[in-house]
């Protein structure tokens, strides 16, 4: 398959054999639904609601959930299963044999690292909350009744968990699947129960929304907003479907699994999280909180700390998994540098973003990641569709369709930011991680039907993965 003209990461790339293929709903569908689970997701989803009444944000989660399934997910894991192989080599085909050192290989890992600032951001604030203090940070964002400053506590939580964690995805994927089997069941229980608790307020909401609506936007930019998070959370785990349905039998298994655990999991989990903000919001007759660790504490009293330090256990297996990837990433594209180094390297960095609260910022961070990876799926669309779904190995060299349809679209998609101050373009409920899908698709279609995709790697045959 491979000799030594090939980059290591491909030379080194076997593909999983179908005797240890599994069912997609137990491997794929639990994994996506544990992802979808984590209260990174659904803590800032609220910020739709002022922007739209409750029925159109949720809407809004149904069609980003649909679009994470039918648009940034499916194509790449298609390839996964057919090839057995993982994203950074089917990757290859789109972005060429030495620009997948980057994109998808390098670059994976390095957002890691920023989701593993926010697993940490939110661990150490959930743990801080649940005790009945107020988190603070010097740049972290303003819930209700918190300020600006530096907390020691907030700092020690922090780094603890941090270092914690990043050692257990350092060990490997056994270490990470045992995190990952015990806790998701946690944040289910809680999701119910918080929305239970929340639900007396949720016919008051669409008085107190309509009393306090914010004027000068259009009806729709609630379920527009709404489709922007929701695409934005996913982007990275939905690029590398790959390497989640590597492992799947069949065409039905990655389907299957992507419904369940992408499309079902973000809308049930939305919904849940949507109704849990709103009735705390109704309950008090006005607007004050619109994260969910905010208006839980306004509906749960007693009971929503008990929840909160539940909400951090459950955010386990997510940590775990985001250092695992960290290591795993880093390591296959520079390997003369070890995982573990690699992984407390990325962690070091994720445990600074988060104790200081840059990571706590979502809808920018969100907008980032959405704009980082919409446009990496938009390309192998693109790609996937030309080759009528048969993956035909590296390209050579690096693909100038792949990295001009990256660099567009990402221009694109993020000109919403607000990161960007006075030079943002778009209003920030615009889902230009939609957009910049769209547009990497468009560029690359364009690109290779005028002949400037690269020649294929000769030095790579393509074979089919083992039956054992």
């Amino acid at each position: 398959m491979a000799n030594e003209k090939l980059p290591s990461y491909l030379a080194s790339a076997k593909p999983v054999p179908k005797s240890a293929r599994t069912a997609g709903l137990m491997t794929t569908g639990a994994a996506f639904a544990g992802i979808y689970l984590w209260i990174a997701y659904y803590d800032k989803l609220g910020n739709a609601l002022p922007l739209g009444n409750l029925g159109s944000v949720i809407l809004g989660v149904i069609i980003g959930g649909g679009l994470s399934f039918g648009l940034y997910y499916i194509f790449s894991g298609m390839w996964g299963m057919k090839t057995g192989l993982p994203l950074y080599v089917v990757g290859s085909s789109t972005f060429g044999t030495k620009g997948g050192y980057f994109l998808p290989g390098i670059f994976m890992g390095v957002l890691q690292v920023g989701w593993y600032s926010v697993a940490t951001f939110y661990a150490a604030k959930l743990v801080i909350a649940g005790f009945g203090g107020t988190p603070k940070t010097l740049l972290g964002p303003l819930g209700q009744g918190e300020t600006h400053g530096f907390d020691v506590l907030f700092v020690v939580v922090a780094v603890v968990w941090g270092y914690l964690f990043a050692f257990f995805g350092a060990k490997g994927i056994k270490y990470v699947a045992r995190v990952a089997n015990i806790f998701p069941v946690v944040p289910i229980i809680m999701l119910l129960v918080g929305a239970i608790m929340a639900l007396k307020g949720l016919g008051k909401f669409g008085e107190v929304r309509v009393a306090n609506a914010t004027a000068g936007v259009p009806a729709i930019a609630g379920m527009l907003l709404a489709i922007q998070m929701v695409i934005g959370f996913g982007a990275t785990a939905l690029a590398a479907g790959a390497d989640f349905t590597q492992n799947n039998r069949n065409e039905s298994d990655v389907k299957i699994g992507g419904l369940v655990g992408i499309w079902g999991a973000a809308v049930f989990v939305g919904i849940l999280a949507l109704i849990t903000v709103a009735g705390a919001n109704g309950a008090n007759a006005k607007l004050l909180d619109f994260s969910y660790v905010g208006s839980l504490g306004d509906v749960g009293g007693f009971i929503a700390s008990i929840m909160l330090i539940l909400f951090a256990v459950g955010s386990m297996a997510p940590a775990c998994f985001c250092s695992f990837i960290i290591g795993n990433s880093l390591s296959t594209m520079v390997p003369s540098i070890s995982r573990m180094k690699w992984t407390m390297i990325g962690a070091t960095v994720g445990i600074l973003l988060g104790a200081t609260g840059i990571a706590g910022n979502l809808e920018s961070f969100f907008g980032l990641i959405g704009a980082s990876f919409g446009p990496v799926c938009g390309a192998m669309a693109a790609d996937y569709l030309l080759s009528g779904g048969k993956w035909q190995g590296p390209r050579k060299g690096i693909s100038v369709p792949g990295y001009a349809a990256w660099a567009l679209g990402f221009l694109v998609g993020i000109s919403n930011n607000l990161m960007l101050g006075k030079l943002q373009v778009l209003k920030s409920w615009h889902p230009a991680a939609l957009y910049s899908f769209v547009v990497a698709f468009l560029v690359y279609l364009i690109l290779a039907k005028a002949g400037m995709e690269p020649a294929k790697e000769e030095a790579y045959t393509v074979v089919e993965p083992p039956e054992e």
